[in-house]
């Protein structure tokens, strides 16, 4: 199998983000993690086409409260990345961060999600319940659906550019907060050649749009496991995401049995962890209570 390894050197002195890297070898492939604090963990799971470098703001604050965990999937940040297109799938994801959570052997753990890391995390809980104490919800779904019109723009715009793609200007056009130069680049930092890129352009294929698409079965089995997971779950959506609506939250809120929605966040896009991250590290923080 082909694969990319991003080169140390992409990844030095970038803005907020110095946590060493810790790795996890899966049957050949290396997982990268952050591992920060102590106590019981968060894991908190990115989505498209960021990294571990999305939690840079929250992590500090997370970390007097417990121990974070904050890995990049297989094609994204640290991690490796294959090559193949077709190695990618929704079950190979969920795959390999169950087999993170079962080798570092997580337990109690307060799952923090967003984008991807939603139907990724929420499958890993409901597989793995034992080991989920609490859910925080951020920007993001489960299910199979006709997707709406900002979305079919984003495949289109995504399947037109394909390994072409340059994540840090997709992240700049998506943020509310004016940022950084500096910033963009470490969101481009992991994929500096075309290669790197093949999991960014994979993971819009994976969302299943209907009944009949691949990942259907799984995703929509997920959504029914869900309305049985009794756990404490924060809902936290940014005001500003085209994608994710205030109605979008208050589906999340209405589907987890033991939820508790926010009001927007204001001022915070898609990508909140990068608008208002500091706000929601204290925020759940606070909410945790570990």
């Amino acid at each position: 199998m082909s694969v990319y390894r991003t080169p140390d050197s992409r990844f030095r002195n970038l803005p907020g983000f110095d946590f060493e890297p810790h790795y996890l070898d899966q049957d050949g492939l290396r997982m990268h993690y952050a591992d920060e604090g102590r106590g019981d963990p968060l894991l908190l799971l990115h989505g498209e086409p960021t990294w571990a470098f999305l939690y840079r703001k929250m992590i500090p604050t997370l970390a007097r409260v417990g121990r974070c965990i904050a890995p990049d999937y297989f094609g994204f940040g640290r991690s490796d990345k294959p090559t193949d297109p077709g190695w990618y799938s929704y079950d190979g994801h969920v795959a390999s961060i169950a087999r993170l959570v079962e080798e570092l052997d997580l337990q109690r753990i307060t799952l923090v999600v967003q984008d991807w890391g939603g139907p990724i995390g929420f499958r890993v809980a409901v597989e793995n319940p034992e080991r989920v104490a609490r859910l925080v919800v951020m920007n993001t779904g489960i299910g199979a659906r006709a997707p709406g019109e900002e979305w079919l723009r984003f495949q289109a715009f995504m399947r037109r550019v394909g390994t072409e793609i340059v994540a840090g200007q997709l992240i700049r056009l998506s943020l509310v907060q004016p940022t950084s130069g500096e910033v963009i680049a470490g969101y481009d930092a992991p994929f500096p050649v075309p290669e790197s890129r093949v999991g960014i352009v994979q993971f819009p294929e994976l969302v299943a749009t209907s009944s009949d698409h691949p990942s259907a079965p799984a995703m929509l089995t997920v959504r029914d496991r869900l309305r049985e997971l009794d756990r404490p779950a924060l809902v936290l959506f940014g005001d500003s995401d085209p994608i994710f609506s205030r109605r979008a939250a208050e589906v999340m809120a209405e589907l987890l049995p033991d939820a508790e929605l926010d009001p927007p966040v204001e001022g915070a896009g898609h990508f909140l962890q990068e608008d208002r991250g500091e706000l929601l590290g204290e925020r759940i923080a606070a909410w945790t209570d570990l």
